[in-house]
């Protein structure tokens, strides 16, 4: 879980267009979900598959500035789904993002 302000957590998913805040179940509700993939295909096969589903792709993947691989879409519900990647990243066993 990470906290970060939501002006700029709204830059992150857009920064030329940031979504405005939410007056309603339609706009940014200040929260987004995160999906960690193990590499940077997984992230562009990710996003193409929520695409297909209607998801409406709102970053596409790219570098970011926090060293790894990402981009961003929007589920049905309107809620914002980050796919990302790092190089650093390990992972156990059960495919479970280690953090230590």
């Amino acid at each position: 879980m990470e906290l970060y302000p939501l002006d700029e957590l709204a830059k992150d998913v857009d920064e030329n267009t940031p979504p405005p805040p939410a007056t309603d179940r339609s706009g940014f509700l200040g929260f987004t979900l995160a999906i960690n993939m193990k590499s940077k295909e997984e992230v562009d096969d990710f996003l193409s598959l929520a695409e297909k589903n209607n998801g409406k792709i709102v970053k596409k993947a790219q570098p970011v500035a926090w060293g790894g691989y990402s981009g961003y879409f929007q589920d049905l519900d309107g809620y914002y789904w980050e796919v990302a990647y790092s190089e650093a990243w390990k992972f156990d066993e059960q495919n479970m993002l280690i953090i230590e």
